[in-house]
């Protein structure tokens, strides 16, 4: 599968154990700082909930880098780890899960915290909107200002996004380009310029 999963706009579920309410909220978060500030505006809508617990994957599911989690006030390792984990197993990326719980009474357990927090994320990953995320890479491009026009709206015409325009002795762009598409067009954007374009291929995103 060249494509991983997110979700198309900000979802809610609720979920009903031994009278303790669990509300999940999901939102496509690209990076840390959109996770973090998706976590703080769940806990101003929240702000009497027992536990405002969460889990992230900030970017591509096999970006280490951009995963964490809290328990939130659980006892440790009940919440945000489970949570992750069902994340962590899942095809989903860019995605934050804020699961909120309203103690109903009658404690869980570690075991049952486990259970109750991963059955949370579960259901609602189960019940999600979402939509296809393909891998990009960062490409940079240089060409002469007489291209510029038909470089533009060849680009407006494709799924490549500009990053950066920079306007000098020649203009430089940094284009946001789709791994599996990028070859062709690759070809197609040489071709357009009869040559006349400097390419410099980035890292994978």
């Amino acid at each position: 599968m060249d494509y991983y999963q997110s979700p198309t706009h900000e979802q809610r579920f609720d979920l009903e154990i031994k009278n303790s309410q669990f509300i999940t909220t999901v939102r496509r978060t690209r990076g840390r700082d959109e996770a973090k500030a998706f976590i703080a505006d769940i806990n101003q809508r929240y702000p009497d909930a027992n536990h405002n617990c969460w889990a992230f994957v900030a970017g591509a599911p096999n970006n280490v880098h951009l995963w964490d989690q809290s328990d939130d006030g659980e006892p440790k390792g009940t919440a945000g780890k489970p949570m992750l984990n069902v994340l962590q197993h899942s095809n989903f990326g860019e995605i934050t899960v804020v699961v909120t719980r309203y103690f109903g009474g009658i404690k869980l357990g570690a075991g049952g915290l486990v259970r109750a927090y991963s059955q949370a994320v579960v259901e609602a990953l189960d019940k999600l909107e979402w939509q296809e995320i393909y891998p990009r890479q960062t490409v940079f491009i240089k060409i002469a200002y007489p291209l510029l026009g038909k470089v533009e709206y060849w680009l407006e015409n494709s799924d490549i996004d500009v990053d950066d325009k920079q306007f000098s002795e020649d203009i430089e762009m940094t284009l946001a380009v789709i791994e599996r598409t990028w070859p062709e067009q690759k070809q197609a954007l040489i071709d357009l310029c009869q040559g006349n374009i400097k390419i410099i291929e980035d890292d994978k995103e």
